[in-house]
């Protein structure tokens, strides 16, 4: 039987302490043209270690089709190196934060990565994307002047969000012109 999971109320305590989670290290390379920001990584994939390990969380699905290739089924190791040909860099906006489940809506106490420092190590990039609602509103925060670069929104690739695969898809198929030579 799965986990059940009860909604929060205003008020209520749930009796589940909150955790303190960190994110990862910055998966990007001195080329990188596009950086993709999560929020901060979920307990699936804290415990598993990789980004965006949970099996309905869309973003190697989205970003495969960005690619012109099946990044869901390739091993998690070759995912990466794909993603270093591409020239795409992953990281989180938020280094760590306290949090009772993987609901970027029960983010608390959250202290943010120092984004600017990380732009300005990439001198090729081009391009900046924010997974999700709440990764855009604390990274955009974090950003300095974009002097010309490209900022985006992109739909959430979590399955909690639920404009369905193919309105995401749309959004996220606008990553390509980062890539384009």
């Amino acid at each position: 039987m799965g986990n059940i999971v009860a909604p929060v109320r205003a008020g209520y305590r749930s009796a589940m302490p909150a955790v303190r989670h960190i994110s990862f290290a910055p998966h990007v390379a001195p080329d990188t043209r596009l950086l993709i920001l999560g929020s901060l990584p979920g307990a699936r994939s804290l415990a598993e270690r990789q980004y965006y390990a949970h099996p309905t969380n869309q973003f190697w699905r989205l970003l495969g089709e960005v690619v012109d290739r099946p990044l869901a089924v390739l091993p998690y190791e070759d995912r990466l190196k794909t993603l270093r040909e591409a020239r795409i860099g992953l990281w989180d906006v938020i280094r760590s934060a306290e949090r009772h489940t993987s609901s970027d809506a029960l983010i608390r106490d959250a202290e943010a990565h120092d984004l600017a420092a990380l732009i300005a190590g990439l001198p090729d990039l081009r391009m900046i994307a924010f997974n999700g609602g709440k990764a855009a509103a604390i990274g955009r925060k974090q950003l300095p002047p974009s002097g010309g670069m490209t900022i985006i929104d992109l739909p959430s690739s979590s399955a909690a969000h639920t404009i369905g695969f193919a309105a995401k898809l749309e959004k996220w198929l606008k990553l390509k012109t980062a890539l384009e030579t």
